[in-house]
């Protein structure tokens, strides 16, 4: 089973990017996606998450109205948009899976890409 995060770059604030994680190994399609990032110094947070069928969705506060995750079962893929990005959205950025009904707690998810780095300069 494995994630596979990209898409992260270089970008100055208020700018945009948009993440990708592909999932390969085993169908994802039952299973709560979620994207977490980690800055330096500090611990792994949650930004979002998307039930199985897409259309229920949570952000964390802070990226509420920037941030938009989709997901695309058939091609196994979800996606995190990010707009208006700000200095504070500097980390690396993580997608991760889980069947349990939890979504904003890391311990709740069972498996975890490797990361992609986001640097937004001011």
């Amino acid at each position: 089973v494995q994630l596979q995060a990209s898409g992260g770059g270089l970008v100055q604030a208020g700018g945009s990017l948009r993440l990708s994680c592909t999932t390969s190994g085993r169908t994802f399609t039952s299973w709560t996606l979620g994207w977490f990032r980690q800055a330096p110094g500090k611990e792994r947070e949650f930004v979002a998450a998307s039930r199985w069928s897409g259309g229920t969705t949570y952000y964390a506060d802070s990226v509420k109205g920037r941030f938009t995750i989709s997901r695309d079962n058939a091609k196994n893929t979800l996606y995190l948009q990010m707009n208006s990005l700000k200095p504070e959205d500097t980390a690396i950025y993580f997608c991760a899976a889980t069947l349990k009904f939890g979504y904003a707690i890391a311990g709740d998810y069972d498996y975890w890409g490797q990361g992609t780095l986001v640097t937004v300069s001011s």
